[in-house]
Formats: structure tokens, C-alpha cells, sequence
């Protein structure tokens, strides 16, 4: 990857430096759940994507996809002007993502479980 396809960091040298990063591009709550669903499902609308990740509320959905944004990982292009419609997918950074997202789902399904009591939860 040329340095201008690099994604700017805060701590460059670091050896923890490259970990730390990647946390902070995708370690809010649904950052990651909404790059694996553009991952499995390809470009989506907003509202079908609100429908993918459930349980998110459309601000949060709203204020997700401008960060993943603005981080250069989701792409947002108008697709129509009548009805508006806009569609989200990600950029090839994002894409560049597919292993992380990837090995954490094969981590989760490996070694967590659902509680026995829902009111205990590591989450």
C-alpha cells in the first residue's frame, strides 16, 4: 500500500501503536457489526441497513456511518435524487478490514456463549 492510500495515526512508532489505531477506527459498539454487515451484504440503503444491524437506533446508525465516514472506511454516495435515496458501502479501506471482522466473529463463536441469567453479561 503507497503512503498516500495510509490512513493517518496519532501514536506513530509505537510498537502498540498499529493495535491502538485499529481499535479506534472500529472499536465503538456497532462500528464493527456494521462494516461485517456491508461485508456480507454489499452496498445497502439506510434503511435496510438499520434493519441488518439490529437493535441500533437510527441516530446512532446516523452518527456510525458519518464516523466510518469521515475515517475514510464507509463510502456514501446519493443514488437518487427522487425519492432521495443514498447507499452506503465501503471504501477499500474498509473492505481491507474482512480478516479483523472476520477473526473476531470466529473468536466470539468459539469462545463466548449467551448467559444462562440475561441480566449477566460480560457486555
Amino acid at each position: 500500500m503507497s503512503d498516500t492510500q495510509r490512513l493517518d495515526v496519532w501514536c506513530a512508532g509505537e510498537d502498540w501503536c498499529p493495535v491502538t489505531t485499529t481499535a479506534s477506527l472500529i472499536g465503538k459498539k456497532w462500528h464493527p457489526v456494521i462494516v461485517h454487515r456491508l461485508l456480507e451484504n454489499g452496498p445497502m440503503g439506510f434503511n435496510d441497513l438499520k434493519e441488518e444491524v439490529d437493535g441500533i437506533s437510527s441516530k446512532v446508525l446516523s452518527d456510525s456511518l458519518e464516523d466510518l465516514e469521515e475515517k475514510r472506511l464507509v463510502n456514501r454516495e446519493i443514488v437518487s435524487e427522487k425519492p432521495f435515496r443514498v447507499e452506503y458501502s465501503l471504501t477499500e479501506h474498509g473492505r481491507s478490514l474482512e480478516g479483523v471482522i472476520t477473526s473476531m466473529r470466529d473468536w466470539g463463536m468459539e469462545y463466548l456463549r449467551e448467559p444462562a441469567d440475561e441480566d449477566v453479561s460480560i457486555v
